[in-house]
């Protein structure tokens, strides 16, 4: 989930980069905004990785992939995709190979939610944030393991799920089961591609900064929910980030079917 701000004089600043991802190409989806996806991207550009930027959103996908060729020139691109959408997400992993000879890393954030209680629920309701949230994570992570074992295996996923996938909230029933759902699929993944030297790992955010959650949750209940936070405050997106390089890197090379916590809340 994404939430609340803290007094920026106190929080802390990104490190530098140290190199992880140097010479990895790396596949985001839900690139575009200000949130984890965008995040994520800068990280690993950080680290010295060439990234593959995907939304569904092309405006803003594109403002996002012009900001960040213009600090990392040559080693940006961007590819408009619906996770929904299986033509296009096989368009967005051929289209990533073309730009970088192969992939190496693909990290699964595209995600769907809102409130609603299961009594009011629609099943349009239901099935479209299982189908972004649950089914595009599966999509994404199909059309990249086939690529990546074409290349000779080798290689990591990482996907976003969430700490609502072991923690109930109300009127969280489709997007808890869908996150649920990604830290399942992670794990049984994990041992489906072990033997190609794939690694499949998923972070677990619980509150994480984000302009635009404040449209979809009152800004008491956001401030209610940082104070329940470990450190007092909503983590920052590249906090998330970071988490999610060392899960890309080398640096992790033991470890697969597991899901990262960044933080958590007091129960």
């Amino acid at each position: 989930m994404d939430g609340d701000a803290a007094d920026p004089a106190d929080l802390p600043l990104p490190p530098a980069g140290h190199g992880l991802l140097v010479g990895k190409a790396v596949v985001i989806t839900a690139a575009a905004g200000t949130g984890i996806g965008s995040a994520v991207a800068q990280r690993c550009l950080a680290e010295g990785a060439e990234v593959v930027l995907s939304d569904s959103h092309a405006r803003r996908l594109g403002e996002v992939r012009e900001h960040l060729a213009a600090a990392y020139p040559g080693r940006v691109w961007s590819v408009p995709c619906d996770v929904t959408d299986e033509a296009a997400v096989r368009e967005l992993i051929s289209t990533a190979v073309l730009h970088c000879g192969r992939i190496d890393v693909m990290v699964n954030n595209a995600g769907l939610g809102g409130t609603r209680a299961v009594v009011e629920m629609t099943d349009d309701e239901w099935q479209r944030v299982l189908d972004v949230t649950l089914t595009g994570t599966f999509r994404c992570t199909r059309a990249a393991l086939r690529q990546l074992i074409a290349q000779g295996g080798g290689g990591a996923v990482v996907n976003n799920a969430s700490v609502l996938g072991w923690r109930a909230q109300a009127g969280q029933a489709h997007y808890a089961a869908a996150k649920a759902g990604v830290m399942a699929f992670t794990r049984c993944v994990a041992l489906d591609v072990a033997a190609h030297g794939i690694r499949v790992n998923a972070v677990a955010p619980s509150l994480a900064t984000h302009p635009f959650l404040a449209k979809v949750m009152a800004e008491r209940e956001l401030a209610g929910l940082a104070t329940r936070e470990a450190f007092g405050r909503a983590a920052q997106p590249w906090e998330v980030a970071t988490v999610v390089a060392f899960l890309a890197s080398d640096y992790s090379s033991y470890l697969t079917g597991e899901v990262i916590s960044v933080s958590n809340q007091h129960p």
